[in-house]
């Protein structure tokens, strides 16, 4: 195998040694600004403690294994590929936001059934005005760290993308559209005479709507299970990343982190370039 490493900032040349000499790799080769492999790496026990306390992301990865092998990426929403969670920031606006992010942290880190989360926080919101919604769009969303990077090398390569929230239509439609993402699925808001009425209209898009967006999407178009790769940070994401051949736990609670492929901790989406190479 080989391993990763990956980081936000230099990597000493010491602490290399270090996982070269626990790994018994064969030889180090710089792949990216602050990434590098190390040459059939085997692993040791010692590798997630050491990588962790010193702020580097790794991952041991077939020789074998490109990007390029793959033809969908599945990605979440808030808190993966925009650093918001929206429904808070909703919130924010009607002065909310504590009681309204207390459900929300519960629910990402599986304490409480998500969809049941979701209608409690959504009835919170009732009698908000619709231009809220563009509020937290135009002032406070922002993309996660390297997403553009990210989504123009899946481009590059004939990768399709698939937005899956269990967020709102509002926002996963604007993203689409401005990002060129290929599929967007998520929650709708029930609006009447401008104002939320703290209400979903259809289905909840809760984790196995998730899974079952990623397996419909991947079988239209012929695909077969290895060829997905999915992003997420939260309980609800769990199922979506069950269907994938590699799943990546971005910045996510340690529920989701203990059964991701791999998990991002540090660096942004852009890492998963250097973690699969071309």
């Amino acid at each position: 195998m080989n391993l990763i490493i990956q980081a936000i900032h230099d990597i000493p040349a010491a602490q290399l040694q270090r996982l070269s000499d626990l790994t018994l790799s064969s030889s180090t080769e710089q792949i990216a600004a602050h990434a590098y492999r190390l040459v059939d790496a085997k692993p040791h026990d010692n590798i997630a403690e050491y990588c962790y306390e010193h702020r580097l992301d790794y991952g041991f990865v077939r020789p074998s294994q490109h990007l390029s092998d793959f033809g969908l990426v599945v990605m979440d929403m808030d808190s993966t590929l925009i650093t918001i969670e929206c429904i808070d920031e909703i919130a924010d606006v009607y002065h909310l936001k504590p009681q309204v992010s207390t459900i929300t942290e519960a629910a990402m880190r599986g304490e409480i059934d998500f969809a049941e989360s979701l209608r409690r926080r959504v009835a919170m919101l009732e009698g908000l005005q619709e231009g809220a919604l563009q509020q937290v769009y135009d002032e406070r969303l922002q993309l996660g760290t390297g997403a553009e990077i990210m989504l123009s090398r899946l481009k590059e390569l004939g990768i399709k993308t698939l937005l899956v929230s269990g967020g709102f239509v509002f926002f996963t439609e604007r993203l689409k559209a401005s990002l060129g993402l290929d599929f967007a699925h998520a929650n709708t808001l029930e609006i009447i005479n401008g104002k939320l009425t703290g209400k979903l209209l259809g289905d909840i898009m809760d984790a196995q709507g998730k899974a079952d967006w990623l397996v419909r999407t991947r079988d239209e178009l012929a695909m077969n299970g290895k060829q997905v790769i999915a992003i997420g940070d939260g309980a609800n994401d769990l199922k979506m990343m069950s269907q994938a051949s590699l799943s990546i736990a971005y910045h996510a609670k340690a529920v989701v982190r203990s059964q991701a492929s791999y998990a991002f901790n540090f660096v942004g989406l852009d890492g998963l370039i250097p973690l699969l190479g071309a």
